[in-house]
Parts: C-alpha cells; structure tokens; sequence
C-alpha cells in the first residue's frame, strides 16, 4: 500500500477540553478530500484524558492514529510524530486550531511546491483576530530577535503551522536537539543553513484565549533558546 499524501500532526498535552472538538474538524476535512490522508495525535505527559479521548477517535477513524510520549514538550511531541509519519507531506498543526484546517490545502501541491511551507500571521494578506494587543507586540519583539540573531529571512517563524515534504523532515527532525517552544526556530535555522527553500503563506488566525504559552516565562527561555542554536550554528553542531 503506498504512502498516505499527507499526514497531519496534532501534538496534544492536557488538551481534553479542546481536542474533541479539533478532531471533530479534522475528520470532517480529511473525509472531503480526494487524496489520501493519515493523523497522527501525539499525547505527551498529559494529567487528563488526552489520550483516551485520541484513542477514542482512533477506535472510530482508521485514518486517525493516537501515540503516547513519555516526556513533555511540544518540540518533542511533532518531532516523534513527524518521525512516525508516512505521508509525502507532513503538517503539524496546534490543538487549537487558531487557524483553520482547511487552510492546509494552501499549503500543498498543486497551490505551492517547495520542501517547507509556513503558516505566517505578518506576511502580506495575514489577518489576525481577536489578538490582544500586546501579545501582538511581544510577539513582534520576539520575532525581532529571532531575525537579528538567527533567522534573518522570516517575519513569523512561531505560528504553530508548518508543512514539511516527506524527506525534508527526516532530515531536519532527525537533527533536532530542542524540545521545547523554539523547536521550530531551530529547524527552520537548519533548514537555511542547508539552503532549503521557505515559503510563509499568509494565513487567517484565531487567537484563543486559552492558550498555554505565557508570555513572560517562555518568552525568556526561548531568548536563552535563540542563544544556544546560535552557538550550536557557529560551533558546527548542526553541520
């Protein structure tokens, strides 16, 4: 049986209240399409009934698949699904859903090409709704260091929407060393220092208000973060 076309990563931790609902869609997309498709819900280190509700739908749904991780982080909940998958292209995408599932067509052939493709809330044609001032303005402060510091080429390297094509994530997984919220920065910053094209797709976001990022507090360990993959850059580690 050859390969699903794509495969959708949800990582989940204590996601009870909000993952129903998100599989609900998902299910609901991925029967519209015409192409093949696999998901992959990856609980880690939950206290609640993530996992039983994932194992639920994976009971119902053969095309939905629930994996167990031991240890927390969100960089290593999409690492391990990312690694489990078998679809040609593989989009994680957060629990929320603060964009739409829908959207993901935007992201593969035949509208785009190319080995990653991000979702992006500060491209032109972006719209963000609903976000609080100033988690929009410290999110831009972050993004500011991101650029002057290790990704010099991205206006929005943090929204929780990344497509990968099947090689190109074997390869950039396989390497990654951080596990918690700057993951995606370290990946991305790989993916440039092999020269691998990038494309930001502008997206329609939904901030939701019980997200689990709090600003003050990951926000200064993904600064000490943008430190260690620029050392690790200048050291050779991710040669």
């Amino acid at each position: 049986m050859s390969n699903p076309f794509l495969s959708i990563i949800i990582p989940a931790h204590n996601e009870e209240n909000r993952l129903p609902e998100t599989l609900r869609q998902v299910v609901e997309f991925v029967e519209k399409q015409t192409y093949s498709a696999e998901v992959l819900v990856v609980e880690n280190a939950s206290r609640d009934k993530t996992l039983p509700i994932a194992q639920d739908f994976a009971s119902r749904y053969p095309f939905i698949q629930a994996i167990h991780e031991e240890l927390p982080g969100k960089g290593r909940a999409v690492r391990t699904g990312m690694l489990a998958a078998q679809g040609e292209h593989r989009f994680f995408a957060d629990a929320d859903l603060s964009m739409p599932i829908g959207e993901v067509t935007r992201f593969l052939p035949p509208a785009v090409d190319i080995p990653i493709a991000i979702a992006s809330r500060e491209a032109p044609g972006a719209i963000r709704y609903d976000e609080p001032f100033y988690r929009h303005i410290t999110g831009r402060v972050f993004n500011s260091l991101i650029h002057n510091l290790v990704l010099p080429g991205l206006q929005d390297t943090q929204c929780g929407f990344k497509m990968f094509r099947a090689d190109v994530a074997e390869e950039l997984f396989k390497r990654q060393t951080l596990m918690g919220w700057s993951f995606d920065v370290e990946l991305l910053y790989i993916a440039c220092l092999r020269g691998l094209p990038i494309l930001e797709i502008p997206i329609p976001w939904y901030f939701n208000p019980e997200s689990k990022v709090n600003v003050l507090r990951d926000s200064w360990r993904m600064f000490r973060d943008l430190l260690v993959i620029r050392r690790n850059g200048r050291l050779g580690r991710y040669a």
